[in-house]
């Protein structure tokens, strides 16, 4: 192919994908990647951050605008959106993370449209579905949180700015709406402001685009004062994310693996292919200068920025403050689906042998990427997924063996995201007629998401055991271990076990007078 040619299919022009059949190729990925991520999302019990998501949702309007002033502002957007949402179809695990996966759905729509303006209608479906298939995103599809629609308004916001270039003079109208999306996604995600350098970065280093950059400062700076608010409880609050100061988790294994692929097959296929995309993109660009040509803007330069700058600012800043885990990478695995989809088709043009069709390489690679893939969705799918929660277990077994009157207790000396007492609050309906002796504050009517407890022992006190007869308890405990001083108190009032059931994370006690 000469290289003239070959630039103008990197570049934005004419030979893009016709708009009209790119739209519906775009609807239809959606819905794929839409159905991919619902699938099976009822099955996994809700856990800590769910939690956090469902019980602020559940609040009166009143209290969760209370309660974004003391924590969680930087989550209020989705909180206020689900809220909304829970009001009409209520709050059970399917309903509460569908949202999210109509999300994945306008994220692999976007990626379509985008990358359906940088080349050939197959060549965007093929990213498209990759978007749809990749495990972040599968598992952010299925998940009562905003990461979804972070990585959603991303691939929105980069396909606002490409339709600005492909206009070639910059505009007032398509800088505005760029400055909008932006707003939007910080007071969705706060980390989206980031974008806005990766963007900056794609406009500098092209001629052409460089006429663009004093719009994109104007547009970036309203959409970060339009967002202030949000920007500054964020760091009034950003004690609430200390803990992640404790943890190891910018690791070779967290960042390479973890962050988009979750499954080291898929990752290590999916890493070659961005490193065959990267090299033949730069080769393209040494020929290209060497014949005197001035390519368009490249695909690979905006996926390249959008995945690395973001996230290679969250890392770098990882040592000194807290505020990184795998999950906040979610709104750049587009960018990784993007280039896994270029390395495919660089796969699909390299001379081989006349015997080695070209294409079958690259389908061969592109089952094993799908291949590979299938077994992280279906685990993403288990009852115990997220976090080895087992919330489901909990109300089954109260609900099957408790009787109307007993006392109900929980194991309240872990973190709150691991705290069982969550498994009430989330499905109240299969604790009905329980007791709760130990609540002091609900969590509707406290200024966090969290309720707040009595010990054993300070409820006794208060007359809470006097006339309960059979009390449950429900431990936390992964390895099979009890360690909070609710069985000791109960046996000091006079209590004595008499069964055990042991689940996937917790064991459910029950005490007799």
């Amino acid at each position: 192919m000469p290289t003239a040619l070959r630039d103008r299919d990197r570049a934005l022009t004419a030979e893009a994908a016709a708009p009209r059949r790119l739209a519906w190729a775009a609807t239809f990925v959606g819905l794929f990647a839409g159905v991919a991520s619902v699938l099976g999302s009822w099955v996994p019990s809700l856990w800590g951050d769910e939690a956090a998501s469902v019980l602020s949702a559940l609040r009166p309007g009143g209290s969760l605008l209370t309660m974004l002033t003391h924590v969680d502002a930087v989550h209020g957007a989705y909180y206020l959106g689900l809220h909304a949402w829970v009001q009409v179809f209520g709050a059970s695990p399917f309903s509460v993370r569908l949202p999210s996966a109509v999300a994945a759905g306008v994220c692999a729509a976007a990626v379509t449209w985008l990358c359906g303006r940088f080349g050939s209608l197959g060549f965007a479906v093929l990213a498209g579905a990759l978007t749809a298939i990749l495990p972040r995103i599968t598992y952010a599809g299925e998940e009562a949180r905003s990461y979804a629609f972070a990585a959603a308004i991303a691939a929105v916001l980069w396909v606002v700015v490409a339709e600005i270039l492909s206009r070639g003079a910059p505009t007032r109208r398509g800088w505005a709406l760029y400055a909008g999306v932006l707003a939007v996604g910080i007071y969705v995600f706060l980390y989206l402001a980031l974008l806005t350098l990766a963007v900056g970065l794609v406009l500098a280093v092209g001629a052409r685009q460089r006429r663009h950059l004093w719009h994109w400062l104007a547009a970036s700076a309203a959409a970060i004062a339009v967002a202030s608010s949000v920007i500054l409880l964020a760091v009034s609050q950003r004690r609430q994310i200390a803990f992640l100061e404790h943890r190891d988790v910018v690791t070779p294994h967290a960042v390479l693996v973890r962050m988009w692929f979750m499954g080291l097959p898929l990752a290590v296929l999916a890493w070659a292919l961005i490193a065959v995309a990267v090299a033949g993109w730069i080769h393209g660009l040494i020929r290209a200068r060497r014949r005197g040509h001035t390519p368009g803007l490249d695909l690979e330069l905006v996926a390249l920025a959008w995945l690395v700058v973001p996230t290679g600012l969250l890392l770098a800043a990882s040592p000194f403050a807290a505020g990184y885990t795998p999950r906040y990478g979610t709104f750049a695995a587009p960018a990784a689906a993007i280039l896994v989809a270029l390395g495919l088709r660089r796969l699909a043009g390299i001379r081989l042998p006349s015997e080695v069709p070209r294409v079958a390489l690259a389908a061969a690679v592109l089952a094993a990427l799908v291949i590979s893939a299938l077994p992280v969705w279906a685990a993403q799918r288990t009852p115990w997924a997220k976090n080895r929660s087992d919330w489901n277990d909990i109300a089954a077994t109260i609900q099957e063996r408790a009787e109307t009157g007993d006392a109900i207790v929980f194991d309240d000396a872990v973190r709150p995201s691991r705290r069982p007492r969550l498994a009430l609050d989330t499905d109240p309906g299969s604790f009905a007629g329980l007791a709760d002796v130990t609540l002091e504050t609900s969590y509707a009517d406290s200024i966090s998401w969290h309720s707040q407890v009595y010990s054993v022992s300070e409820a006794a006190a208060l007359g809470r055991f006097r006339e309960v007869d059979r009390v449950w308890v429900v431990e936390y405990a992964r390895d099979g271990t009890i360690d909070s001083d609710a069985v000791a108190h109960l046996e000091a009032l006079g209590y004595r076990r008499v069964a055990r059931i042991t689940l996937h994370s917790s064991v459910v006690l029950l005490f007799t007078r």
